[in-house]
This record gives structure tokens, sequence and C-alpha cells, in this order.
């Protein structure tokens, strides 16, 4: 696998101004016609009711918000030129042959050996914890569906505040092309995951790689729902059976069950999309169960009495993993709100909590304090979302804290998307 440039499908978009201007706020009328304002998305992460609201006062002319959807709408222009994707111009198919078949190389893992003609890969390869191979780049789908999730879930709320069919229109044609065209579409499964060259054709581990941000693409789906141009009901019900043979690839299948088995952030994040998924596809006992589950299952073994996270703070990128597992944990409870759970008011037998393990994280998130556990590069910024959902869920240290965040890169767009997401991400 090489580094060459990959093909690209579709026609070349016209590139868009680098200049954006301030937001002017939508005539009701154009609003009602352009975008879905009038309806409240049935999203499963984010509060429906909370983006018809910020919408209504972007409208009106919220100051406060105004702000946030100019780096909402620069980040949605930046992604008209892009795309769309697909897992079928690799280089090269994941083992089996099949072109539909996602792939993905293990980013921690190192060749160890000179690469030579009898050894071409540089096998065997040995764990680097924390420390990202740039292999990974290159030739497999791994970077490709990072694209297809942030540009879907900016592109459709752009729409959604704007009512600019042009973000609509693209975020559709970027979904269809990854998941419903037969030409170009994948198969809902992750067989083939973080695979290690020489030693494993796919691994469970292999399922993070959707389970930390595939919440957000069925977040766009319910958006653009709401009667999107450019997205169709044929669109809606093609998503719709991928999703639900994806949910029973995760619960049945033998790397599904290994990953649910997993005592980390691994585990965490396995729990919030099957709920999600279950949620989106009309399941509610299954998310119900699951979020349920996660007081024992997960808060209970993963989180210690004065709110650190044992598990997360072995790693070299202890920060790092410590916030990622919140992000599991407060996308969790929101779809916990959906099916009536309230994960935040939880206590586990030594009175552990979710708002122990963000409230464990602010002297360092504010600035006030030194992590005190080892990091390979700390970004302080890392925490900001999750201190964000502690707030907004009643912890008074978090709302407290909220004014000292570091302002992520691009802008704090927590008052538009509601939702906590991966602010460092070093897709690993």
């Amino acid at each position: 696998m090489t580094g060459s440039p990959r093909r690209r499908l579709g026609v070349v978009l016209t590139a868009v101004a680098a200049c954006v201007t301030v937001l002017v706020p939508i005539a009701s009328s154009q609003a009602a016609a352009t975008s879905g304002s009038h309806r409240v998305p049935k999203t499963v992460v984010i509060d429906g009711k909370q983006l018809k609201e910020a919408k209504s006062r972007l409208d009106h002319g919220d100051p406060a918000l105004r702000k946030a959807a100019q780096a909402l709408v620069a980040r949605a222009d930046g992604w008209l030129g892009q795309g769309p994707w697909t897992v079928v111009d690799k280089p090269k198919p994941a083992p089996g042959g099949d072109v539909h078949d996602y792939l993905s190389q293990a980013p921690y893992w190192w060749p160890s050996q000179p690469k030579t003609p009898e050894n071409p890969w540089g096998c065997p390869y040995v764990q680097r914890d924390g420390e990202r191979n740039p292999e990974v780049d290159t030739g497999t789908d791994r970077p490709d569906i990072g694209k297809v999730v942030n540009s879907v879930s900016t592109l459709s709320l752009a729409w959604y505040y704007t009512g600019k069919k042009q973000y609509a229109e693209h975020a559709s044609t970027i979904l269809r092309t990854w998941f419903v065209d037969p030409a170009t579409r994948m198969n809902p499964n992750l067989n083939h995951g973080q695979f290690i060259p020489c030693k494993y054709d796919g691994r469970a581990i292999g399922v993070i790689d959707f389970s930390q941000q595939y919440t957000s693409v069925l977040d766009a789906i319910a958006i653009l729902d709401t009667g999107a141009p450019g997205w169709s009901k044929g669109d809606r019900t093609a998503m719709r059976a991928w999703n639900t043979s994806f949910l029973d690839w995760l619960v049945n299948s033998p790397f599904g069950k290994e990953e649910s088995a997993a005592k980390n952030n691994h585990g965490t994040f396995h729990d919030m999309q099957v709920a999600a998924l279950a949620l989106a596809t009309g399941d509610k006992d299954l998310a119900r169960k699951v979020v349920l589950d996660a007081r024992g299952k997960r808060i209970d073994p993963q989180i210690a009495a004065d709110g650190s996270q044992p598990q997360e703070l072995a790693r070299t990128r202890s920060w790092h993993y410590s916030t990622f597992d919140l992000v599991a944990y407060t996308r969790l409870a929101a779809i916990g709100k959906h099916v009536g759970v309230s994960l935040w008011a939880y206590q586990g037998p030594q009175a552990q909590s979710l708002f122990k393990a963000v409230d464990y994280l602010l002297p360092a998130a504010t600035g006030a304090a030194a992590w005190p556990h080892p990091e390979l590069e700390f970004y302080r910024y890392a925490a900001s979302d999750v201190v964000h959902a502690a707030a907004d869920a009643g912890d008074r240290q978090a709302k407290a804290a909220v004014p000292r965040l570091e302002t992520p890169p691009g802008g704090d767009l927590w008052a538009l998307r509601p939702a906590a997401e991966q602010l460092d991400s070093i897709a690993g």
C-alpha cells in the first residue's frame, strides 16, 4: 500500500469563498421553506428540542449564537469542495478480496524489521502505545470514514441553521456514496478493522473506528430527515436498512461480542453505539436495556471513588483517553434521556458517578493545575465538551468551570450541537 493520491468519485464542486460573512438571520418564511426548523429532529444523541430552540434564537438574531454559527458555516464551507468518499477506491481490497469491506490498520503497531522484497511490511509488528504509525493513513479506509462523519454532521447542521440547500445536498451525496449506492457502498460490518500486517486480518478492537463517531452520522440523518433537499424517502429507507444490518453485526458477530466485553473505553463506546443504533432503528427496549446495564457493567468498575478512570490512566495518553471515555459516557447519558434513564443521576457502590469523573478533570481542564498523569501530548481543550455536558446536566462545579475552558480549534460549537465530541482526535 502506498501514499499516492487516491481517486475521488463525483463531480468536483466549485470552491467557496474563503471569507465567511456574518450569518444573517433567515426570515421565518424562508426558513420554513428551505430547512427543517418547523420540525424537531428525531436525533438519538443531540436533544432535537434544543436544536429547534437554538434555531429559533438564531433566526431572531441572538448575538450569543452568532459567533458559533459563523464557526459552523466556515467548517461547512470547507467541506463543500471535498468528497464524496467510498470504500471501493482503496489501492488494495481488504483480506478476502471484497472491495466493499471496510479496512483499517492498527494505529499503534509498528514494523520492527527493515522492509525488504522478502519482508515488504517489515514484520513482525510491535506495539508502541500512543505513538501513531503514519502507515494507517495510507491505503485504508480509516481517514475517509473520519471525513464522512465530520462532513455530514457539519453540513447537516449548517443546512438546519441556515436553510442553504447546498449543505444538505452535499451531505446527502456523501451519505449515499458511502452507505447506499450499490457500486460504492460499504458492507455493514467491521470484519477487517485495525488489522496488523502479518498477524491479524482484522480485530474486534477495530469496532471503535465506528463506535467513537458513528452516532454523529445517526444525528445527521435525523436532521436531514426533517425535510432536507436532496435527501429522499428512498435514502432514508436505505440508511435504516444499513443501520439495522450493522446493529445486528455489532450485537451478534464474534467481534461485536468481544468488543462488548472490553473493560475500558472500547466497551463504553460499543454500548453507546449499540444503544444509539437501537434507538435510531426503533428498538427502544434494547436501547433502554443497554443504558440501564451500563450502570453496573461500566460505571461501577471503570470509575473510581475519586472520579478517576484507572484503565485510562494506565495509558501513555491518559488525558486523551480519560476525556475520550467520557465522550462515550456523556453521549450514552444523552441517549438515556430519550428512553427515560438518567445515567447522570446514578451513583455506584463507592459513590462513583459521571459527575465525579468529569469533576476529576476540572483542575487540568481549566488550567488551574497540571494533569498529574502520563500524557505524550496534552491538549487542554479536549475536555471542553464533556464539561459542557456535565454543566448542562446540573453539575455546579462544571458549570462554574465553563468560562475557564480552552476554546477548541475552529471554535466552540456546543450551543449549536450539544453533544460531546472527541476534540483532540489522535484516531486511535
